[in-house]
This record gives C-alpha cells, structure tokens and sequence, in this order.
C-alpha cells in the first residue's frame, strides 16, 4: 500500500472528507486529491501535521507496508508560525523583565541621592519601583499560549530546523557586544559598592548614583539577552533541554497529576 492509499484509508476510516482534512492541513481540496491519486507528494511539514491528524508514524506513511506499528514519534509539532509567534512573545517579556529589573535596580538612586530623611527621595523611591512592578505586572495580561512548547519534546521541519539554528548563531554574534557591556557595567557597579564596604575609605560614596546607574543598565540589558537566549535555545537544542533530568521528572509529575 502506497501512501496515497494509506492517506485515502486514513481519512475514509475518520470519516473526514476532503475538505475537511485540507482545512485541519492548512491545505487545498485539490492537493489532498492529488496526494491520494499518487500525483504528488506533500512537504516534510504537511507529513509531520498528517501523522500528528491520524496518530501515525511518518514511517508508516513513507513504507510501503500496510502495517502500522503505532511507533508515532511522541512531541509537540512546530511550524513557523508557532516558532515566529513564539520568539516574538519572547522578545516582549524580554524587554518588560529587563526594564522591570533595571526600575528595581533604578530605585536605589533617589535614596543615595536625596536619601530617606526627603520626602521627594521616598516619593521617587516608590514611583520607580512601582514602575517595575507594572512592567512585569503587564505580562499577566497576555495569555502565553506557548507554554506547551516548554512541557514536550518538539518536533520540527529540519530545513525549518536549520534556519532556526543560522539565526541563532546570528543573534549571538549580533548580541556579543552588548552580552559583554552589559556584563562589564553590572561588575563595574557590585564591585564598587564591594570595595567601599571592604575598605571602608568613604572615596567611592559620593559617586554611588553612578553605580546604581550602571547596574540599572547592565541588569536591564543583561537580563533581556538571557531571556532572549533561553528562548532560542528553547527550541534550537530542544534535545538538550528535553533530556535533562529536571524536564524528565517534571513531566512525569504532570502525568501523575493529570491521572488524579
């Protein structure tokens, strides 16, 4: 049996028509026609959709044999769309964490400024934290449709893989500069404060604000690179991530509670 066979098989034993099953692939009427008359052949990804549509293997559709083994390869399918909305939300909670952190960080400076005997320093001590609390308080009023993306293995096109990757490798020689700026200003700022609080000589007091400043900046910075970082790597070494021990005992924990 060849596949256009097996694919007419599947979708008669569903009761799905061919309309029906061309709007669950994103697809046309006339392709699935086409595909079931052995006229041609669909891509990788309308492979992946079918078997996840069908529950089968790819290798059962690609055989020629009328068995399936039911060796379906278990993962979350990731199209472009899903990859592409994924970092774009990404790169939004990466810039409302980095400026939530820098505003928390920003909010020491009117305290070495004016200090807290000043009604004005307590006033814009609490006005720029609060400003970060809003920052990630924002965040709760998108859905994040991608969590499932961090809970299952994924499964990808592997051209679509492969651009992934290039525009990984891109970002990271993109973000390299900042990545160490960034790095540079947090440990020019904690080790100033380290050393006037090891040596105890009262030279460095005066120019706390800028310190303060600095590690705003460099948290900020920091933090949205990181974010950014995880995301990528999130689906570029989704392997890696999926065989950690940790994801492992997670995802037992969930089936466990989805059982009760």
């Amino acid at each position: 049996m060849n596949f256009g066979d097996k694919l007419l098989q599947l979708r008669k034993e569903n009761g799905l028509s061919q309309e029906a099953l061309a709007e669950k692939l994103n697809t046309s009427r006339q392709a699935i026609s086409k595909w079931e008359n052995n006229q041609g052949f669909p891509e990788t990804e309308k492979l992946l959709m079918i078997g996840n549509v069908f529950d089968v293997s790819i290798d059962y559709l690609l055989k020629e044999s009328t068995e399936n083994n039911n060796e379906k390869e278990e993962g979350y399918y990731v199209s472009r769309e899903i990859a592409e909305g994924f970092l774009l939300n990404s790169q939004k909670t990466a810039n409302h964490v980095g400026i939530g952190f820098g505003l928390f960080a920003l909010a020491f400076e009117p305290y070495f400024i004016l200090g807290t005997s000043s009604l004005l320093g307590v006033l814009l001590i609490i006005i720029i934290a609060t400003l970060g609390i809003i920052s990630f308080a924002t965040l709760g009023f998108t859905q994040d449709q991608y969590t499932v993306l961090k809970k299952e293995v994924l499964l990808f096109d592997s051209n679509h893989l492969k651009e992934l990757t290039t525009r990984y490798e891109r970002f990271k020689r993109k973000q390299l500069i900042s990545t160490i700026f960034g790095a540079c200003l947090l440990a020019i700022g904690f080790l100033a404060f380290a050393l006037e609080k090891k040596l105890e000589m009262g030279i460095l007091i005066p120019y706390y604000p800028i310190f303060v400043l600095l590690i705003a900046i460099g948290l900020s910075l920091s933090v949205r690179t990181v974010t950014m970082f995880s995301a990528y790597q999130l689906l570029v070494h989704n392997k890696e991530h999926t065989n950690h021990v940790r994801f492992k005992l997670k995802q037992k924990l969930d089936k466990k509670l989805d059982e009760y």
